[in-house]
């Protein structure tokens, strides 16, 4: 795929990762679209983008309103490609997490993905080569204590995509899902960086998130893309042997319950 010139709706855009996609795509000459519910954070960084062309919204995409706004100002910019950015996240034991929070997560993660894709499609049909972008995380192919919500709703972004690709199979849409590993980000609280950092996890920075991101894009192939070489063989593992995950994540559980209940 040729990024330059391309209109790309961006959602999740105020977020550590958004807004390192959105300065990479910028840097690659694309015109973009930024939805967020931080305006001020949407302001700053569309000020400090490479290129022209660029606005933002502030919208709360959980909301129908929301995206009935997103969708008019997309249809006015006539956008080519649609990433879902946007995510929430919680370190915290199932018996500890209460419904506002799962409804939440499973809001932000999940439906609202759901939804926009839903409502983005007669726009990209239009489109001689659309793109369909939805970022999860490697958390939606291994199921990790401390992070079962979170894990739900990755795990269900994981299947909508690959549904929503085989779908769109015969269109001129291509359908992604994208899948970073811990990521440096506000997204993680405290206690989730010093659990990572005690158990060794790999935490990305977000640039070279984003870097690996445009890589896939001007890849241009429609499949699911994971981040970190250990992290992927652990995908596939996961899916042949997951009694062998579940041993090596046990000795994990002290570590990740000391920090669940630190956090609440």
């Amino acid at each position: 795929m040729k990024l330059p010139g391309k209109k790309i709706v961006l959602t999740g855009a105020s977020g550590g990762i958004g807004s390192a996609v959105a300065k990479a795509l910028a840097v690659e000459g694309c015109q973009l679209l930024l939805a967020g519910r931080n305006t001020n954070k949407l302001a700053m960084l569309m000020d400090s983008l490479e290129g022209s062309g660029h606005s933002i919204l502030s919208a709360d995409l959980n909301s129908s309103e929301g995206r009935a706004s997103l969708l008019e100002s997309a249809s006015e910019f006539q956008t080519e490609v649609l990433i879902n950015g946007l995510g929430t996240n919680q370190l915290c034991l199932l018996e500890t997490t209460k419904d506002s929070n799962i409804e939440s997560i499973i809001a932000t993660n999940l439906r609202v993905p759901i939804q926009l894709c839903r409502d983005f499609l007669p726009l990209l049909k239009n489109c001689p080569n659309a793109v369909i972008v939805n970022i999860g995380s490697i958390l939606g192919s291994i199921g990790y204590a401390g992070s079962s919500v979170y894990c739900a709703s990755k795990f269900g972004l994981r299947g909508f995509t690959e549904s929503l690709r085989r779908e769109l199979a015969d269109t001129n849409i291509n359908v992604i899902y994208f899948a970073p590993r811990a990521t440096n980000t506000e997204l993680n609280s405290a206690e989730m960086q010093q659990m990572n950092k005690e158990l060794g996890n790999t935490v990305d920075e977000p640039d070279w998130v984003a870097k690996m991101l445009i890589k896939t894009l001007k890849d241009g192939n429609p499949a699911n893309r994971y981040l970190g070489r250990a992290e992927s063989f652990f995908v596939r593992l996961n899916s042949l042997f997951p009694g062998l995950v579940d041993k090596a994540l046990l000795k994990q559980l002290p570590v990740i319950r000391r920090f669940s209940n630190s956090a609440n």
